[in-house]
């Protein structure tokens, strides 16, 4: 397996001073220019010139980059935020119609034929792409989206709720509702219910602005809506939208009954005779929730010495990072929402932010966290930045099959033998009831940018029909029917990454298919595991699958295959 080492250093700089950093436009716009005018007279000058163009991406991307960490991190300084709006509107609209220049100077190279073709493959397809996509009068409309979506974080950011006289995010309230106090749960249930309520039309307001931009982007480059430019944005190269609907079907079809199973479960166990939504991460009289950490130090190096069992390379990974200070684990007020790893191009170490407060899924985010920093590390060493930008559907292989390897070392987390139980038999019932959020999410998308001019009214209405779709019915909602109807409203991606949510769902597969893989040989799986991350993105998503050891299918037959492995399991440990 692959070593680290701990005192990692970048590659030192060849086009631009050592001690530049991005300030203005005027100071990087005569890079682009000596690049655009700089002869070409070889294969070797043109591969030179790829690897300056991507120091220089690679500096504007990690300057990007912290810009919109420090602002997620307190989004109560208006600081922080003008920062990444002059990067936004001032510096990345000047540089897009450089990049797309460049984009074209390299496929009209004579010498673009004798590149390495299995290597340059996916990334000349990707080229292709952009300069299709390419729009001069999207360019101010991109830079507005870019501003307007982090506005999410800052709304969401100020949410709290009190209870007992303390103050709390919603994130760290959500531990109420693993107790056994029913009465507690629904109140705060309720709370946060009503909070997230008072900011139900702020929301819809800022969606229903993004949704309309966004399908002014799509019309300007000549599509039919924004779902379709989307796809193609994205890199959907290896399948389709009416292989999400088949996908959404096999859902429906072979997911449902087990998730209404385990909420029959939830609901004997608790002995109700009715489940409400305050009950459905609650344990029973006399259990406690589990909480396998109480601080962010603790949560890290418990996954440090989790990850050390695993191999020395992944624990090292996360050692990295805590000696550079790139992680913020914490839930506290000002935070924006949510949980990410972000790769940091120029230095190779990234950065992961989460929202803890001490849960059983706060262990599972750090776990799925710390196997995306792992890919940026494996991926690293690659010669291009665009190299480096891997697909989602293989990147969340790479952090939900972390969730299920580290499975066998969660006794770091758990000593006591029944809470450890209790911990994988959770793990894995996530593994089966995210599907039909993932669904819902997606087909809500599909609704929304087929039907960009939609009233808010026309909105609620679908996003009820389909979460109906996908709903089993043993959960009561009754009396809080308002609070259900805005349910979208707490997944960021919709108004930050737009379209990115099916990946879940294929890679969720994948990343059973890897955990099955690793029971059978282990060594074998984290082997192929470690050579499909190491190759970025240079190979197709069948490829890299394919070389994780595992197919790239969502097929409903292939659903059902990997359902009925993972509830074998379940009812192996229940």
């Amino acid at each position: 397996m692959k070593t680290l080492d701990a005192n990692i250093e970048k590659q030192p700089r060849k086009l631009l001073p050592e001690n530049f950093t991005v300030t203005t436009w005027d100071a990087l716009q005569p890079y682009f220019e000596e690049l655009q005018q700089r002869p070409l007279e070889s294969v070797t000058a043109l591969e030179q010139w790829l690897k300056d163009i991507s120091e220089l991406e690679a500096v504007i991307s990690e300057d990007a980059c912290w810009r919109q960490i420090r602002m997620t991190c307190d989004t109560t300084d208006k600081s922080l935020e003008e920062a990444f709006a002059y990067f936004c509107m001032e510096i990345q609209p000047k540089l897009q119609p450089y990049a797309d220049a460049l984009n074209k100077r390299l496929l009209a190279s004579e010498w673009v034929k004798d590149l390495d073709q299995e290597l340059y493959a996916t990334y000349l397809r990707n080229v292709r792409k952009q300069v299709k996509l390419f729009r001069e009068e999207n360019v101010p409309i991109l830079a507005e989206l870019s501003v307007q979506s982090q506005q999410y974080g800052t709304i969401a950011g100020k949410m709290t709720i009190t209870v007992n006289g303390q103050e709390y995010t919603l994130q760290q309230a959500a531990r109420f509702l693993e107790g056994s106090d029913r009465a507690l749960r629904e109140e705060v249930f309720a709370k946060t219910a009503n909070r997230r309520l008072e900011d139900k039309d702020k929301l819809d307001e800022l969606y229903t602005t993004l949704v309309q931009k966004r399908d002014q982007v799509a019309k300007n480059a000549g599509f039919a809506n924004y779902r379709d430019y989307k796809f193609e944005d994205l890199g959907r190269f290896d399948y389709t939208k009416e292989d999400c609907f088949q996908f959404h079907a096999a859902i429906r079809e072979h997911i449902m009954p087990l998730v209404k199973r385990l909420q029959e479960k939830q609901r004997k166990k608790l002995g109700l005779d009715v489940l409400k939504p305050w009950d459905s991460d609650a344990e029973p009289a006399g259990v406690k929730p589990l909480e396998p950490f109480k601080t962010g130090e603790e949560l890290v190096n418990k996954a440090i010495e989790c990850f050390d069992e695993l191999g020395p390379f992944f624990g090292n990974c996360l050692r990295v990072m805590q000696k550079m200070g790139r992680l913020d684990l914490e839930s506290r007020k000002g935070k924006a929402p949510g949980g990410y790893n972000c790769p940091l191009a120029e230095t190779g170490v990234p950065f992961i932010f989460m929202n803890a407060a001490g849960q059983m899924k706060d262990l599972t985010t750090m776990v799925h966290e710390g196997g995306h920093a792992v890919h940026s590390f494996l991926s690293h060493d690659l010669s291009l930045s665009a190299f480096k930008d891997y697909p989602m559907e293989i990147a969340e292989v790479a952090s939900m099959s972390m969730e299920l390897f580290t499975m066998d070392y969660w006794n770091i987390f758990f000593s006591d033998e029944e809470e450890l139980r209790r911990a994988k038999l959770q793990q894995l019932e996530r593994a089966i009831v995210i599907f039909p959020w993932i669904a819902t999410i997606d087909k809500f998308q599909h609704w929304v940018y087929e039907n960009p001019q939609h009233t808010v009214e026309e909105r609620t209405a679908n996003w009820n029909r389909i979460q109906d779709e996908f709903s089993t019915g043993v959960v009561d909602w009754s009396g809080w029917e308002s609070y259900r109807s805005i349910g979208w409203q707490r997944q960021l991606h919709l108004f930050e990454v737009p379209f990115y949510y099916i990946e879940y769902g294929i890679a969720q597969l994948g990343a059973i298919a890897m955990w099955k893989q690793y029971k059978e040989n282990k060594q074998q799986a984290l082997d192929n595991y470690v050579n499909a991350l190491s190759l970025g993105s240079t190979r197709t998503l069948p490829e890299l699958y394919k070389a994780a050891g595992i197919r790239f299918d969502f097929s409903p037959a292939y659903v059902k295959e990997l359902a009925e492995f993972v509830q074998k399991e379940i009812d192996k440990i229940s």
